[in-house]
């Protein structure tokens, strides 16, 4: 088989990173790097043609899940006509949704890859990209009145238990009670 152009090679890694991210963030960064190509359609060999390591490979899809955490705060605020208490509302309650307990693939990165930063996967790159990502988001979350890493540690702890108690009453409990506790009333 013949080599691929260079245009196909950046089109496959972007592939290649884009489905990492969903799938560390559905399965965990312990998936292997065969499944992962299998996902992509592509073959295990060309993973080493494209990235020196798994590792800094969760490191690029960790960036990518953030820079979609991004984009989604900033079409969030450009919704609520720049009106930062809006957006913010909306987006805790978009993230305290069942929709987004149920979607652990296009969910939270800080939620979804928390573990497996703890329990040391990835590069000190991809810890770095982790750690500015839960910096950024508490920030973006902060208001006169509370502060965003409390505001955070509510969302994340009321999701992670929401997912663990998914199918009983006490995770839909969980969702509710933590979104009214982070609902700022005028």
């Amino acid at each position: 088989m013949g080599r691929v152009s260079q245009a196909q090679a950046q089109e496959n890694r972007r592939r290649v990173v884009e489905t990492a991210s969903r799938l560390f963030r559905e399965q965990g960064a312990h998936i292997s790097v065969a499944d992962l190509m299998k996902a992509c359609g592509l073959t295990h060999g060309g993973f080493y043609k494209q990235f020196a390591s798994k590792d800094a490979l969760i490191g690029e899809a960790t960036t990518h899940a953030f820079e979609e955490l991004t984009q989604l705060r900033d079409a969030g605020l450009e919704q609520h006509a720049g009106q930062r208490d809006a957006a913010q509302q909306a987006l805790i309650d978009t993230y305290l949704s069942t929709e987004h307990r149920d979607d652990t693939a296009d969910g939270c990165p800080v939620a979804a890859l928390a573990t497996d930063m703890a329990r040391g996967l990835g590069d000190r790159d991809a810890h770095r990209v982790y750690s500015e990502g839960v910096s950024d988001f508490a920030e973006w979350l902060s208001t006169e009145d509370q502060d965003g890493i409390a505001r955070l540690c509510t969302m994340l702890g009321a999701l992670v238990l929401a997912r663990a108690t998914k199918g009983s009453p006490l995770s839909e409990e969980i969702l509710t009670t933590a979104r009214a506790a982070l609902t700022v009333t005028s």
